[in-house]
């Protein structure tokens, strides 16, 4: 018999835990069917000789809804391992919904996830009204990578409600209805429900989106519905002071729901040198609940550059940075260039004051980005992540004996205006973060892929877990790192037929180059509909990306084959995963 192809000589970690193999593996189509030391010949074989075998990476937190549209090939994950993305995080989709909200849905994904509203109202085909609808509508466009929904609790309001649906709760029949629509989206193929309490989540005109301070009530009574389609939960909760409430609330839903739900867990700390959502975590876990959250396995940072829309500050309040800011790559790098331009720019910074921290900064155009949380990324082709206070714009301006201002703009002028600084603004401690990543709730993720475009690029966590955390540093083992980025993952959402290295699981897989493997550095390109920015980051050390079967990415580079499907909730097995 001769296989449709074979993967030789690799060492192969299965996802699930056990130690690492060596040997073959054989697809067949869509689906690994034998694995071990006599494997028949393919049609076309890998040598994997030095390298990894795993499975495909799962990404919880993608805001990917948009880009297929445009991007079947989903970049970057698609660099980086991802072969299965959840999209609709955060509260915020595009279905299910009626023909005069249609902008509105674009406006406010622009306004909370910094996705163009020109390239969604041009970029998708915006030929559906249901959740169901809109699966069947992209499925259509062949992506690159598997992709899951979850159904957002905004458009769903919007729905409902109308306009309505930002400042006013619903009545007990609106909720009702609200329930019925969103589990009818989980029938339909949503994989769940997601909502959003971040309070700087907002429409373009200020107002809370919908759901921001949704009720005990309507929760549970959607959580029900969501439970017995055998969907899961996906949050995002205010932290500090209002945690307790949050993570209360939380377990209300679950025990409505009866399913897994997911949350954003930034490290937070707790009593005695614990995070702080353990306690809770705890109880819930006693009372037999399936509760998970994901946090980045490194700062995530906000990108501050010539190449960026944030620069010397988020909202500078001098006409000169006014006018740089509203000028295009080329023409700001020669403005930097112009002694005379450069040195209003110097003297408009004085007029400013240092930030004590991000908030601070994008509060109010008296202040410049803070220069002790502001960390140079370098300008070698693999940024530097991990940087402490002496890669700080404040060190490095202290020890040049210049204004901060002075410093970012010698940086930029420097490297072509490639420069830039990462300003950290969750998990800025990386020491706390193997301990809180070992929690058996807690997966690393929150890369936020396909959103934030022109701001942030943390797209590429995968590969940093891998590099950093398991290679680097040594905190976790190579069997324990692809669980935590595979089985453990698909898990949560229900995936029984991927996520490890079985037979008869489908075929989605990484060959690695471990010793390789590093993300480089990100860079501005204009290649969405319209030529809207954004950032994006290839990746160093991934010699092939196979999805279903189709070898989709080859020696770091995409081969232009599609293997991803569109992953309907499956309920019809176990909700415990």
């Amino acid at each position: 018999m001769t296989h449709d192809l074979v993967i030789r000589n690799g060492k192969l970690v299965d996802g699930l835990g056990n130690p690492s193999q060596m040997g073959d593996l054989a697809i067949e189509g869509e689906q690994i069917v034998d694995i071990g030391r006599q494997v028949a010949k393919g049609k076309r074989e890998i040598d994997a000789n030095g390298k990894v075998v795993t499975p495909g990476f799962v990404d919880l937190h993608t805001h990917f809804d948009a880009q297929i549209g445009w991007d079947p090939s989903l970049t970057p994950a698609s660099w980086h391992g991802v072969t299965t993305a959840l999209m609709g995080n955060c509260g915020v989709t595009f279905a299910p919904v009626r023909e005069a909200d249609k902008e509105t849905l674009a406006e406010m994904m622009e306004s909370v996830e910094d996705i163009p509203r020109h390239a969604i109202m041009t970029g998708l085909p915006w030929d559906w009204n249901s959740y169901g609808e809109y699966l069947n509508s992209i499925e259509k466009l062949n992506p690159a990578i598997n992709l899951a929904g979850l159904v957002g609790h905004a458009a769903a309001r919007f729905y409902v409600m109308g306009d309505r649906a930002i400042e006013e709760q619903p009545n007990e029949e609106e909720i009702a209805e609200l329930a019925k629509l969103i589990g009818a989206s989980v029938r339909e193929g949503a994989v769940g429900f997601s909502t959003n309490r971040l309070t700087v989540h907002v429409m373009p005109d200020g107002r809370p989106i919908p759901g921001t301070f949704a009720t005990e009530e309507e929760l549970v009574e959607i959580s029900k519905a969501v439970g017995q389609e055998g969907g899961i939960l996906q949050s995002v909760i205010q932290g500090g002071d209002q945690l307790p409430a949050e993570l209360a609330l939380i377990k209300k839903q679950l025990n409505a729901a009866q399913t897994r739900l997911l949350f954003s867990a930034p490290w937070e700390p707790g009593e005695k040198g614990s995070n702080a959502y353990q306690t809770a975590i705890d109880d819930m876990k006693a009372s037999g609940l399936d509760v998970n959250g994901t946090t980045q396995p490194r700062a995530a940072a906000f990108l501050s550059g010539l190449q960026s829309n944030v620069l010397f500050s988020f909202r500078s309040k001098g006409l000169a940075w006014r006018e740089l800011r509203g000028k295009e790559f080329e023409e700001r790098l020669a403005a930097i260039r112009d002694p005379a331009f450069r040195s209003s720019l110097i003297e408009e910074a004085k007029q400013m004051e240092p930030a004590e921290s991000i908030g601070h900064s994008m509060a109010s155009s008296r202040y410049f980005i803070p220069p002790k949380a502001s960390f140079w990324m370098g300008a070698q082709d693999r940024p530097n992540y991990t940087g402490g206070k002496e890669v700080s714009l404040a060190k490095l301006a202290e020890n040049a004996g210049e204004h901060p201002a002075e410093t970012w703009l010698r940086l930029m002028d420097e490297t072509d205006g490639r420069s830039l600084f990462m300003l950290r603004f969750v998990n800025q401690d990386l020491s706390v973060l193997p301990d809180f990543m070992r929690s058996d709730w807690v997966v690393p993720g929150v890369g936020d892929a396909g959103a934030h475009v022109s701001m942030i690029m943390d797209a590429g966590w995968s590969s940093f877990f891998l590099s950093y955390w398991h290679r680097d540093q040594q905190e976790f083992s190579l069997e324990q790192s692809i669980n935590y980025l595979t089985a453990k993952q698909a898990r949560i959402i229900g995936l029984q037929d991927r996520g490890s290295l079985e037979m008869g699981k489908r075929a989605d897989i990484n060959i690695i180059d471990i010793d390789q493997l590093a993300e480089r550095q990100p860079i501005r390109v204009q290649d969405f509909p319209g030529g809207a920015p954004r950032f994006i980051q290839r990746a160093i050390g991934y010699q092939n990306t196979i999805v279903n079967g189709q070898v989709i990415l080859e020696n770091d580079e995409l081969t232009g084959n599609v293997g991803g499907q569109i992953i309907r909730n499956q309920s019809k097995y176990s909700v415990k995963g």
